[in-house]
């Protein structure tokens, strides 16, 4: 569905990625786990277009989508979940998840998406500013939907959100997995909610991956060793 091939992406002078290789399958789960600084948000937004690569390729089924502009991406069926939500604070829920769209939502999507987080149905008239963390996080998930993705990528979605709305996060993305038929992306730091979610797991470490483990041959343990490094 997504395919990178020996991506090599930095800012100025620092290389940050060094010839990186991944592929996600149609409707396969991917977790990137990998500690601050070693690279996972610097892979997403090179995936995604908010940032350029200096070399290597980036597929879209057949289509090679390394040059285009991030908003082309989205079009084409790449829909962002940012790292911190970046919601619109003055803005409604409804108003945010309206941004995301390119013409009306039909009824349907509506109906999805409060099904999925029946908390932003509640407060569908509330300022985005005044939702909690986890809230913001369900709110920025509802605002890619609408873009109507073919794969969703998403940078550390549980960063600051209680333990509670984490495991409503990993159920919500494995029913839109299955609802959608769509391939997922997380980066994550997360080990619990990794095993929750995942089909398949890579490591990254310092700018390559270091480890990949399918979810049959899982090892909690081992992923733990390598973020603690």
């Amino acid at each position: 569905m997504l395919a990178a091939s020996q991506l090599s992406v930095g800012y100025g002078q620092s290389q940050v990625l060094h010839d990186v290789s991944l592929a996600v399958k149609p409707e396969e789960i991917l977790v990137i786990m990998g500690r601050n600084g070693m690279g996972k948000t610097t892979l997403l937004k090179s995936l995604v277009g908010l940032l350029p690569v200096r070399s290597g390729s980036i597929k879209l089924g057949a289509l090679e989508i390394a040059t285009l502009p991030a908003f082309e991406r989205v079009r084409l069926g790449i829909g962002f979940v940012p790292q911190g939500r970046m919601i619109f604070p003055s803005l409604t829920v409804e108003e945010n998840i309206l941004t995301g769209a390119r013409g009306p939502v039909a009824t349907s999507v509506w109906e999805e998406i409060y099904a999925l987080f029946p908390v932003l149905h509640q407060m569908r008239s509330r300022k985005g500013g005044n939702l909690s963390g986890g809230q913001q996080q369900q709110l920025a998930i509802a605002r890619a939907l609408v873009t109507n993705p073919k794969v969703m990528v998403l940078d550390e979605p549980t960063e600051g959100i209680q333990p509670s709305i984490i495991k409503d996060i990993a159920k919500a993305l494995k029913e839109i997995r299955r609802a959608r038929k769509i391939a997922i992306i997380v980066s994550e730091q997360v080990v619990s909610f990794m095993m929750e979610l995942c089909d398949r797991a890579l490591v990254i470490d310092r700018g390559r991956f270091i480890y990949e483990t399918n979810r049959d041959q899982l090892d909690a343990d081992r992923i733990r060793s390598l973020l603690a490094v």
